[in-house]
């Protein structure tokens, strides 16, 4: 099954996609509303509401699959490919940092970058875990079924912030700066192992499988319920694989007017123009 958020004349409005419709689900303003409550896949699949085809949506009327989360819990160095390109060793522990739900934008929205922050910023294509049920103290198997489903984030950093200080969040989480969406493919309809690729004005600049993950979504969320508790709706950016701009010689980074692609095969493809504040 395949989720998404509308935006409508009257607000959003949570919907499920078949073959070229979007059929709302009335009274679910976006997909956490509609995951956070019991009974959720009946719902979706039963829903009846006005349809949309989707050659008739305007790219910018797609909204973050869930716009207001309650926690975005990032995973840095989960990639062996990245951890390598990094010069750092594979790690025993999920690297956790945090996003505010104030930086996710649509899947082709336009990221922006005040002036001041627009120096050294990069792109990291990762694979989104989105959580289906309340998820305290659980094992990996008892995790993965509280998994429901899997979405594109582009966790776009401002690298010289990141590095002002130890801490990564001051780097991670400016406003309407990390695109996410298009669509929720729920866990019975993908599987983590297919293409992750990043292009920059068409260019790929990275190329992964999903399952080089060293920690499997599973166990992140098994991990990080053990920490906090997490609620239906809420996102896990589970890390980003080799080719990221800060590492290469010399560094490459994103500019105003670029436009940044990330798509997981099997999910679908966000897209988002940049633009620097004059």
């Amino acid at each position: 099954m395949k989720l998404a958020t509308l935006r409508t004349p009257d607000g959003t409005v949570a919907v499920r996609l078949d073959g070229g419709t979007a059929t709302e689900i009335t009274g679910v303003v976006d997909v956490g509303a509609l995951l956070a409550q019991d009974g959720w896949r009946a719902q979706a699949a039963a829903a009846d509401g006005a349809t949309h085809p989707l050659d008739e949506i305007e790219p910018t009327a797609w909204a973050a699959v869930v716009p207001t989360p309650s926690k975005v819990v990032c995973v840095g160095l989960n990639y062996r490919t990245h951890i390598l390109e990094m010069g750092r060793e594979i790690p025993q522990h999920p690297t956790l940092f945090a996003k505010y739900p104030e930086a996710l934008i649509g899947p082709y929205d336009t990221i922006e970058l005040p002036e001041y922050a627009s120096h050294a910023v990069d792109w990291e294509g990762e694979l989104a875990v989105v959580i289906g049920r309340t998820a305290r103290r659980l094992d990996p198997e008892q995790a993965a079924a509280a998994i429901a489903g899997y979405s594109v984030l582009n966790d776009v950093t401002m690298r010289d912030y990141q590095y002002r200080t130890p801490e990564w969040f001051q780097g991670k989480t400016f406003e309407n700066s990390t695109p996410f969406g298009p669509v929720l493919v729920t866990g019975d309809e993908y599987g983590v192992d297919t293409e992750l690729r990043t292009e920059v004005d068409g260019e790929v600049v990275q190329r992964s499988m999903t399952n080089d993950l060293v920690f499997t979504p599973a166990a992140l969320v098994s991990y990080i319920s053990h920490i906090v508790t997490l609620n239906p709706g809420d996102v896990i950016a589970s890390g980003t694989p080799g080719g990221v701009g800060h590492v290469r010689k010399p560094p490459r980074y994103l500019s105003d007017g670029a436009t940044l692609t990330t798509t997981i095969e099997g999910i679908g493809t966000i897209s988002n123009p940049i633009r620097v504040e004059s």
